[in-house]
């Protein structure tokens, strides 16, 4: 009954018992063993194809290699394919002449161990490669830029200002 003696219409229901939402589990991530890790992805051959194509004394870019495999934008992968080859033993991929791309239509060594790079010019300087004194090579001179590329015209230099 209410204050004033009439009936309440109201009822009221049993309060419920408060339940926890389900507690969501993530599964675990399985790290791969190393001698799993080196196992190529589908694209390294594409990648391994283009390089092996590079002639004696020429050198590229990581991205020109990914774009005549038929993946641009993936120059990390390049570099992750050819790092992967450092495992294999005697490989018949020039990994030598890919080189990271620099401004002013230059590339220079990227490899970031000392003894690696080193031997990276070495052998690049070995094949007639030429370094200026920063370390880097002219791809006007020294680029491939695929089969049957025309190598292109060197743009005019600026003149400076008097």
């Amino acid at each position: 009954m209410s204050a004033r003696g009439a009936p309440s219409k109201s009822k009221k229901k049993p309060a419920k018992k408060a339940t926890k939402p389900p507690v969501k589990t993530r599964a675990r991530i399985t790290r791969a063993e190393p001698d799993d890790a080196v196992e190529p992805i589908s694209w390294w051959k594409a990648f391994y194809g283009v390089v092996r194509r590079i002639p004696r004394g020429r050198v590229t870019t990581y991205g020109v290699v990914a774009a005549l495999a038929g993946h641009p934008r993936s120059a990390r992968h390049v570099g992750f394919a050819l790092a992967a080859l450092k495992d294999t033993g005697g490989s018949t991929v020039p990994w030598q002449r890919v080189l990271g791309a620099r401004p002013r239509n230059r590339a220079a060594v990227t490899i970031k161990d000392p003894v690696g790079g080193a031997l990276q010019r070495a052998i690049l300087e070995s094949e007639g490669v030429v370094f200026d004194t920063r370390g880097n090579v002219s791809l006007d001179r020294f680029g491939w830029a695929g089969p049957g590329a025309k190598k292109p015209a060197a743009a005019p230099r600026k003149r400076a200002r008097a």
